[in-house]
């Protein structure tokens, strides 16, 4: 009798899970839309003004991603990155910044270091792997920096924050 009840209380689960679900074709349509919407805001996300600046805005959240995985410019160009964080939680929970490395910077290496550097927003103190950097935002904050590229090549970029290098890290490649 037991078993039986187990048996069925598990086929309850099983089906209510299953039901909850979206249907393949729901599923298929939402990746499309998402895609489709996602190449159009890039695209404005990335701008070169008249004096040959790029503008680039980042966008995170409360989920560990950057709206962007890929930023390419040319060697000695201005960078002017705003970075806006549009979660809700604080920088002590869910803090983000974009961190930009020098190239051969080995990820694992560099965020052991920033992890123990809570004092300085994340980022070890006199470190010469750091190219630039943002400030530590919290939900609701917005930051930007300047820089100019580096020489041609690819270099990495991450959010420094514990833990968030493995989903928060994208690519500036410089031609």
């Amino acid at each position: 009798m037991k078993k039986i009840k187990s048996i069925l209380m598990a086929s309850i689960c099983l089906t209510l899970l299953v039901s909850c679900g979206k249907s393949k074709e729901e599923k298929v349509a939402q990746k499309a839309t998402i895609t489709k919407g996602s190449a159009v805001a890039n695209k404005k996300m990335i701008v070169v003004d008249s004096d040959g600046v790029v503008n680039i805005s980042m966008v995170t959240d409360d989920r560990m991603k950057f709206n962007l995985k890929k930023i390419t410019v040319k060697a000695g160009q201005k960078i002017k990155l705003t970075l806006t964080h549009t979660g809700r939680l604080n920088k002590k929970i869910m803090g983000h910044n974009v961190v930009f490395l020098n190239k051969g910077v080995a990820l694992s290496t560099f965020a052991s270091k920033a992890a123990a550097s809570k004092k300085n927003d994340y980022i070890p103190v006199g470190s010469s792997a750091v190219l630039a950097h943002t400030k530590m935002l919290g939900g609701g904050e917005t930051t930007t920096i300047e820089f100019t590229a580096p020489g041609a090549g690819i270099y990495d970029y991450i959010c420094s924050f514990p833990a968030h290098y493995g989903l928060m890290k994208g690519k500036l490649i410089v031609e």
